[in-house]
């Protein structure tokens, strides 16, 4: 029997545009319907969840949160922590999406409870991969919550 699900909202927290055209256009070749929310720095990601600011409180939650470690105003630490703190939002999935490949940045990233760490690719085919591994894993093979 099939049936119509909602859109995946998924949560970008990116502060470089053209990464966030990059990765908006790897997902679009996506089989998934999915919603983007785009939040330019630390402090307009946490509004964002919060429904503070310029977001009402009829906008949606995401389902999964794709975060930048360089940000301006917060950090991506910064962010992660409070997330992962929060009893309302810490089951929302975090994945750290950052150029750095750095063992400290990695280990830090656990430490606050990331959900994954992926290094940033360098061209559209490795994005393009990247998002298709995201997708095949967070969105087809895990259960959110």
């Amino acid at each position: 029997m099939e049936y119509t699900t909602r859109s995946l909202q998924i949560l970008l927290v990116e502060d470089n545009e053209g990464d966030v055209r990059l990765i908006q256009e790897a997902f679009s070749g996506s089989k998934i319907n999915k919603c983007f929310s785009v939040a330019k720095d630390g402090e307009d990601a946490l509004n964002f969840l919060y429904k503070k600011g310029p977001y009402s409180s009829d906008s949606v939650r995401p389902d999964i949160i794709l975060l930048d470690i360089n940000l301006p105003k917060k950090n991506g630490f910064e962010v992660l922590n409070q997330i992962k703190n929060d009893p309302e939002l810490k089951r929302i999935p975090v994945i750290m999406l950052s150029s750095s490949s750095s063992e400290d940045h990695i280990s830090k990233s656990y430490e606050l409870s990331a959900n994954c760490y992926v290094t940033k690719p360098v061209d559209f085919d490795e994005y393009s991969e990247v998002v298709k591994t995201i997708e095949d894993f967070w969105f087809d093979k895990a259960k959110l919550p």
